[in-house]
């Protein structure tokens, strides 16, 4: 592998060589790849054929939950493969496309979960106004603005990555097309258009953090004031899994991108990774379905159905 110098592709290598943790690691992403599988298409059903789902919250909680099979599947399923077969090799295209799909759906990610606690601050602090704020054209269009931004973004910070002209042997030492990775492959320091990108990136990123926070800001003022205990707890309820979701993702991110990139890649940069493009879409169903009584209420409904269209097809 040591010797792989084409120019049509790079080689993906995993934090370590032996075809026992190999086979682990697909096992642990197979095992990762299904739970979020199988999650986020109960929310996505749930969401669909129950008619008390039909509020903004849920509407884009089922965007969030199509966006997280999105993000999860671009990563993890060409990694299972390239462990089990034990090869690492990826096209230029596939690697440039996977670039553009991942940094898509972090910009998505980010700018979904900001309209998200939009919506929680309308319905928080502005209840009685709520129906006329968020009605069906507003979170539409937010929706659209949101997969558009996303899929701008992605554009552009894979049009500056691949702009750069890569030496030597281009050995990716991560279990994807990582950005950080690809930057250490450039020839010279020529990615200075690719750091303005991310700088831009990080900037609208940090933005969309504050206003979440400006917005919690607000909700927890108003939840504090309402003067009966059970009235707070509704209140939270509907808030803290998101909040769950913003930390989860956040942190994550945060952990994966501050942290020091060395030249030699240890098995503690390939866990932060993990924890950032794997975890997130994986645990966000459980966190909705499991602190949410109407949602936990659909998918037992959604299972009752299915029973019932099972014992009619037999």
């Amino acid at each position: 592998m040591v010797n792989f110098t084409t120019n049509t592709g790079f080689l993906l290598v995993s934090f370590s060589g032996n075809p026992e943790i190999e086979i682990l690691q697909a096992s642990l992403f197979l095992v990762l790849y299904i739970v979020a599988l199988i999650g986020n298409i109960l929310i996505i059903t749930a969401t669909s054929i129950d008619h008390s789902l039909n509020s903004p919250m849920y509407f884009f909680l089922k965007h969030l939950s199509c966006l997280d099979l999105c993000y999860i599947t671009v990563t993890v399923p060409r990694s299972i493969f390239n462990s089990l077969m034990h090869t690492g090799t990826v096209s230029l295209w596939e690697c440039i496309l996977q670039c553009f799909a991942f940094t898509a759906c972090v910009s998505v990610e980010v700018a979904i979960l900001t309209v998200v606690s939009y919506d929680r601050y309308v319905a928080i602090c502005f209840p009685l106004r709520y129906e006329i704020i968020m009605n069906v054209s507003t979170c539409v269009y937010g929706v659209l603005a949101v997969w558009i931004s996303g899929i701008l973004a992605g554009v552009m910070h894979t049009a500056a990555t691949f702009s750069i002209r890569f030496c030597g042997p281009k050995i990716i030492h991560q279990f994807f097309c990582d950005v950080p990775q690809l930057l250490k492959l450039s020839c010279s320091n020529d990615y200075t258009g690719e750091l303005g990108i991310i700088a831009f990136l990080a900037l609208v990123a940090f933005v969309c953090f504050i206003f979440i926070g400006f917005s919690y800001t607000h909700i927890f003022s108003s939840v504090l004031r309402i003067p009966s205990a059970k009235g707070r707890t509704k209140a939270f309820s509907t808030c803290l899994p998101h909040l769950c979701v913003v930390t989860l993702f956040f942190s994550t991110a945060v952990f994966e991108f501050l942290k020091p990139h060395s030249d030699s890649p240890t098995v503690l940069d390939f866990l932060l990774t993990v924890l950032y493009a794997v975890v997130p879409p994986t645990l966000n169903p459980m966190i909705y379905s499991l602190r949410n009584k109407v949602m936990k209420a659909a998918l037992r409904k959604v299972f009752k159905d299915s029973k019932v269209c099972l014992f009619f097809l037999k």
